[in-house]
């Protein structure tokens, strides 16, 4: 499959973050979090989950903790969009970051050095009520297809290195 094939050539060999965005108080917008439970049990590194999501009132202070304490080689960012009718249930992998609440006009910082987005539901008008009644089995389905994916193409870290690897004095500048 192109999509693992992609995913593999863009993480070999690298220390990967995974940042899942998102809240459980919205549907539409609990994919990220979803994803982010599911790798964690599978051993990832990961920030955001739906114990402890990763969203707009704490995004800026997470990025920074991300950048600080943990050191990856990669961040990858997934976070639910909104698009046309014929995209829904839609995965896509971009070698670029993503931008966090576009679809609901938030004005959040860029987030990854890559990024998936699984396409949830319509956009184009009233975006935030979209997200709330965003169907279930949709955020479910795009969930464990995401996570499958990830697990085909990206190995989980070894459980020592699991925890954080803090950033030495010569690799501050």
């Amino acid at each position: 499959m192109l999509f693992v094939s992609i995913l593999r050539e863009l993480t070999t060999k690298k220390r990967v973050l995974f940042a899942c965005i998102g809240t459980d108080r919205a549907t539409g917008d609990c994919l990220g979090p979803l994803v982010g439970s599911n790798l964690k049990r599978l051993g990832y590194m990961v920030v955001g989950t739906l114990d402890e999501p990763l969203h707009a009132q704490n995004l800026m202070q997470e990025l920074h903790t991300i950048s600080s304490f943990y050191n990856p080689d990669i961040v990858l960012a997934i976070d639910a969009c909104l698009g046309k009718h014929d995209e829904i249930g839609k995965i896509s992998l971009s070698n670029s970051p993503l931008t966090p609440g576009a679809a609901v006009h938030k004005n959040l910082p860029t987030v990854g050095d890559i990024s998936i987005m699984g396409n949830v539901n319509m956009g184009g008008f009233l975006e935030l009520q979209v997200l709330q009644c965003t169907r279930l089995h949709t955020v479910m389905k795009l969930a464990s297809d995401i996570t499958h994916l990830i697990w085909q193409s990206i190995p989980a870290a070894p459980k020592d290195d699991l925890a954080a690897r803090p950033i030495s004095q010569n690799q501050c500048s």
